[in-house]
């Protein structure tokens, strides 16, 4: 497609670009011409966002945006954005703000009267559910649970009552114990772990808390894990 007939990137715009979540081709297009047009990029990992746009021969500054920095980088971002620059937010991996930095800065520059637009893209909760087999037409999104065993187990139960798919993110490090819990609670509901999404081992497995435990325990498989847990079944 001729750039020249796209519109341009509007001065004074806050520009949340999703980036790939496994296989460098999730990129879009669109995202690819954010990124080669925009005065900076906010990165939550400099180095990782540098060698992504290093790949696609882009080169731009780059300014470190993580969640223990957010405060005091929202705030030189919003100045940029008074200023007219356009400003693009990334993060390692996906769409900024889903478990991810983004949100703070975007509540931000939304209050103070500045614009944000989206350049939707990857994002690892809908590649697994759409894959997964599971109900689509209602889920729940619950992200990363607290590392606290109590407040765990309190958020789990409570979850009894949400109808719809629940979605999960876990580290491999974590997985285990929450097939543990979900075993315990929710023994006889469907699940399907997601591991490696775009990636070449992606992975889908399907079964029962309990089973897929044991065959998580036996084999202690790498990478984050999106865990989708399907609706109580039917008596």
């Amino acid at each position: 497609m001729n750039d020249t007939l796209l519109p341009p990137l509007r001065p004074g715009t806050l520009y949340l670009v999703a980036t790939p979540i496994g296989n460098l081709e999730d990129i879009t297009l669109r995202a690819l011409r954010v990124l080669r047009e925009c005065d900076v990029v906010a990165a939550e990992d400099t180095r990782h966002s540098g060698r992504l746009l290093q790949h696609f021969g882009i080169s731009k500054p780059l300014l470190s945006y993580f969640q223990f920095n957010e405060a005091r980088r929202s705030e030189e971002i919003l100045e940029r954005l008074r200023r007219g620059e356009k400003v693009a937010l990334v993060t390692d991996a996906g769409s900024p703000g889903i478990s991810d930095p983004g949100a703070r800065v975007v509540a931000a520059a939304l209050a103070a009267g500045l614009r944000v637009e989206a350049v939707p893209g990857p994002c690892a909760l809908v590649a697994a559910l759409t894959a997964s087999g599971l109900p689509t037409d209602e889920f729940h999104f619950v992200g990363f649970l607290p590392h606290k065993t109590g407040q765990r187990r309190r958020q789990l139960e409570a979850l009894r009552t949400v109808p719809g798919t629940l979605i999960f993110y876990e580290s491999p490090y974590r997985i285990a114990k929450l097939l543990e819990e979900l075993a315990g609670l929710y023994p006889m509901r469907k699940l399907v772990l997601a591991r490696e999404l775009t990636k070449k081992f992606e992975e889908f497995r399907h079964g029962l808390p309990g089973p897929l435990l044991a065959e998580i325990r036996a084999t202690a498989p790498k990478g984050e894990f999106v865990v989708l847990l399907g609706p109580e079944p039917d008596l």
